[in-house]
């Protein structure tokens, strides 16, 4: 990796962005989806920011992880004190600089963001669609982003990037729109769930279906299955982390107290804070679209995609230049599936750079500030857009 030049973690916030919206697929004329179910009117909840070239060519599409949404960077006002959740990444003179690039993130098909999702009026009903909501997949909210850019008029992306689920989506835009695509960054990603994640996220949805009040996906407008959600959350926060960052943040360490309880009020520290995640999640997050999203990151198998029989076949379909990173203490999606799409890319023809980063946070460490992580997509960008200029 030593073709990237090195800069620092300097860069101020982007300032203030807004959520903007598009909608597509009217009926008759609704968006076909790979479960042969159709889907419409569409709405795409949105963000943007840098300032688009004349050329068009300094795009740069985000696409965010499984309970992420378009807020990537900036604030909504002057009086807003939680900034989007790359804001760390995403700003003028960071590793994805907006005095250069045109940054477009948006909020997934089956959201809860502000993107049409179980959560949103079905016209034929004028009710929730709740689980009447057609099942998705990963390429259909890819579909949908595509339908996004012909809006935007957008022709080209110089780059993609996305980290967990978001990197699935960077991995699919290369293989369904490859003409589009001149680079990809898959961040701590895969090219289809192991049994393993398949299981947790199995167990977390039990979690919610099993709440009294989440009855069967019709709960609008009553109690919310919050119990289940919060579970779910807790259980996906858990693959989330390492054991060395739990160790190292939490410990046997008890929470406000000397001595134990005796009693199932939580003793522990990671005991408290799992419990606060989950109930913070809870406000912000709807039940059927955790349900929804996790069944399409499981159905995810970039493999199998237009019926490839390996992932030298498919990643074959491609035509962009990969950066491809993975972290030490990530046990969701560990390194040696980084490795085997790599591998996969070399045989397939592909120009791939790797980079396995040391961080002790486990899954979430493309989220937490990392010098390294961020010399290294600023230094990419800035090559790949040095060559098509």
């Amino acid at each position: 990796m030593s073709e990237y030049i090195t800069h620092d973690l300097t860069g101020e916030t982007i300032g203030q962005v807004e959520k903007k919206f598009f909608t597509f697929a009217e009926p008759p004329h609704e968006m076909v989806l790979d479960s042969g179910a159709r889907l419409g009117p569409i709405t795409l909840a949105y963000e943007t920011c840098g300032t688009l070239s004349a050329e068009k060519d300094n795009v740069i599409l985000v696409l965010h992880a499984l309970t992420g949404d378009s807020h990537a960077a900036g604030v909504y006002g002057p009086n807003d004190t939680k900034p989007g959740w790359w804001d760390n990444m995403i700003g003028p003179g960071k590793g994805i600089d907006t005095d250069r690039y045109f940054v477009i993130c948006s909020n997934v098909l089956g959201g809860c963001m502000g993107t049409t999702g179980p959560s949103s009026m079905n016209p034929k009903t004028g009710k929730p669609y709740g689980m009447d909501f057609p099942f998705i997949t990963i390429a259909d909210m890819v579909r949908a982003q595509k339908a996004l850019l012909d809006h935007l008029g957008i022709e080209k992306l110089l780059s993609l990037i996305g980290g967990s689920m978001g990197g699935m989506q960077v991995l699919q835009w290369a293989v369904q729109y490859p003409e589009m695509v001149y680079s990809a960054i898959p961040l701590a990603t895969t090219m289809r769930h192991s049994a393993l994640a398949i299981a947790f996220n199995e167990v977390a949805r039990q979690a919610i279906t099993a709440d009294p009040h989440w009855n069967n996906g019709r709960y609008y407008g009553g109690q919310k299955p919050d119990l289940g959600l919060s579970v779910a959350r807790m259980i996906g926060h858990i693959t989330y982390l390492s054991d060395e960052a739990m160790r190292s943040k939490f410990g046997r360490r008890l929470q406000d107290k000397d001595d134990f309880s005796y009693n199932f009020e939580g003793d522990f520290q990671v005991e408290s804070y799992l419990r606060y995640q989950g109930a913070k999640f809870v406000e912000r997050f709807d039940a059927n679209s955790f349900l929804y999203i996790t069944k399409a990151a499981d159905y995810f198998d970039l493999s199998s995609f237009h019926d490839e029989s390996s992932g030298v076949k498919v990643f074959s379909r491609a035509m962009a230049r990969f950066l491809v990173v993975s972290f030490t203490s990530d046990w969701l999606y560990p390194t040696y599936q980084s490795r085997e799409m790599v591998k996969a890319m070399k045989k397939s023809g592909l120009n791939v750079s790797f980079c396995e980063i040391e961080a002790e946070w486990g899954h979430d460490a493309f989220l937490v500030p990392n010098e390294r992580l961020t010399n290294l997509v600023k230094g990419f960008l800035d090559s790949v857009y040095q060559n098509i200029r």
